[in-house]
């Protein structure tokens, strides 16, 4: 299979936006959802947010062609869901990595080094923050506070934190989920 510009979100991926892992077409799938999330709150006041959420939930993030599906069926401006989309920080228009990792740069981490981990983290990642590995398998963002602050500084892979971090540490943590990955894919393959 070859590279493709992947029409959700614009970066380079190998399935065009439409496969899953087993290589079956998921677009019409999620398509579907999303319509039928639409259709339970076009009703309700104040559908935006939760439809915003749940389609969030269903694409990992919210491509313009999502926005432009939820514009026509809650017959909301396009320009107001990208201002809502935008404004809130909980929403993202770029897809996220299969693991999260999130670098507290609240002040005890930041006065303790946090700014150094981040800096490896890209490096060893080669990815800026709010941006995902080209194989998906890790996005980088910076927070406000994990609110474990004994522990700085501070970062989270999905829900797991990692404290008292070094530069130096952070080769062998981003290691063991490459490591967990390529084994998942020997099991899956075989």
């Amino acid at each position: 299979m070859t590279d493709n510009t992947c029409p959700g979100c614009g970066s380079t991926c190998t399935c065009n936006g439409r496969n899953d892992n087993n290589g079956q077409d998921v677009g019409q799938e999620k398509e579907s959802k999303l319509r039928e999330v639409i259709e339970k709150h076009k009703e309700t006041r104040g559908a935006l947010i939760p439809v915003l959420h749940e389609a969030q939930e269903i694409y990992g993030y919210l491509p313009m062609k999502v926005q432009k599906i939820i514009s026509e069926g809650l017959d909301i401006p396009l320009t107001e869901i990208y201002g809502t989309v935008t404004f809130y920080s909980q929403f993202s228009l770029t897809p996220k990595g299969e693991h999260r990792i999130q670098v507290c740069m609240g002040t005890a981490c930041y006065v303790k080094g946090s700014g150094l981990i981040l800096d490896k983290l890209k490096e060893k990642l080669g990815i800026n923050v709010g941006e995902c590995t080209p194989d998906k398998l890790f996005s980088l963002d910076a927070c406000r506070c994990i609110g474990a602050c004994g522990l700085a500084p501070v970062m989270m892979i999905d829900d797991e934190v990692y404290g008292k971090l070094t530069p130096e540490a952070i080769e062998g943590i981003i290691d063991k989920y490459v490591k967990q990955a390529l084994q998942a894919l020997i099991i899956t393959e075989a």
